[in-house]
């Protein structure tokens, strides 16, 4: 599911919400949670999940390609561990 098509169903099955302000709540829910990662903290969703950002140590690696070494820099990813909730659905038990 792609972002249109979640502000899509979200606005049909809430006829009394206008589509522009669907897609407004939808963005600053994205904004938020990207803003908070950002900072550094950690967003929870219960049942669902929990956002946080990871840091990777700087590493040599090796281009797959050539073989040669390359320094690879620290960086920072984010990272999605699913609730109990969303498992147990997941795996049909719920």
């Amino acid at each position: 599911m792609i972002r249109s098509e979640l502000i899509q169903k979200i606005a049909d099955e809430n006829p009394h919400l206008y589509q522009r302000d669907v897609e407004r709540i939808v963005n600053t829910i994205f904004d938020e949670v990207t803003d908070a990662m950002s900072r550094g903290d950690r967003v929870e969703l219960r049942g669902f999940g929990a956002f946080s950002v990871k840091k990777r140590d700087a590493r040599t690696g090796r281009n797959p390609r050539t073989g040669e070494t390359v320094d690879v820099e620290e960086k920072h990813v984010p990272f999605f561990k699913t609730g109990k909730l969303l498992r147990d659905r997941l795996n049909g038990k719920a």
